[in-house]
């Protein structure tokens, strides 16, 4: 048997952390069992990687070393958490995954494509979200968020353009599959959101159990 893999994308202030919560709530009480994990992270070795990632410092990170380490959590993740919880049948639901890797190190750092993918298909073999939530607001509505929680991350640090780079690397993709994302207008209100996630819930529910 294998489970439902199920990413949650967007940019910086698009509350997927919240409403991979939300989710993982809805399908829970219909008695399906939920592995609730992030990227990078997810286990206690991704976790320290993690924070190197997102750490201000004085030294500048090399865009390839920040490519390499988000590729070298993700390998620690999926071999701890994401494959055992898949062969076993639960859904595993991610705050965001390899999309994230295309849009931020793709979009906003400008580092090729094809050198992605090639680190994709070594570190993670087959896996592959079944259905990707991508979480879609105006950059300036995001960085006013994520500005509003304090202080803010390396990432959370860039300027206008990098992350108008990063959405629309994530809206290019989203265009590109869309049988595998769902879109969802993350400026809107919280509880219109969780209307739209709601809305998705009996086909979740229909894959989910097979």
């Amino acid at each position: 048997m294998t489970g439902l893999f199920i990413t949650l994308e967007g940019p910086e202030g698009a509350g997927k952390s919240t409403n991979r919560d939300y989710l993982a709530e809805r399908l829970r009480a219909e008695g399906i069992e939920v592995v609730l994990t992030r990227e990078p992270g997810g286990t206690p070795l991704a976790e320290r990687i993690r924070e190197v990632l997102l750490a201000p410092g004085d030294e500048q990170m090399n865009p390839d070393t920040e490519l390499l380490l988000v590729f070298a959590a993700r390998a620690q993740h999926l071999a701890e958490v994401i494959r055992p919880a898949l062969a076993r049948g639960a859904v595993v639901i991610c705050d965001r995954f390899t999309d994230s890797t295309y849009a931020y190190q793709g979009g906003g750092r400008g580092l090729s494509l094809e050198r992605i993918a090639t680190l994709e298909t070594f570190v993670q073999g087959d896996v592959r979200p079944d259905l990707t939530l991508l979480f879609d607001l105006p950059v300036e509505v995001g960085m006013a968020r994520a500005s509003a929680r304090g202080r803010l991350d390396r990432f959370e640090l860039e300027g206008r353009a990098f992350f108008d780079a990063v959405r629309t690397a994530f809206l290019k993709r989203a265009e590109a599959e869309p049988a595998r994302y769902s879109l969802l207008d993350a400026a809107q209100p919280l509880a219109q959101v969780q209307q739209a996630i709601d809305a998705l819930l009996p086909k979740l529910l229909e894959r989910a159990r097979g």
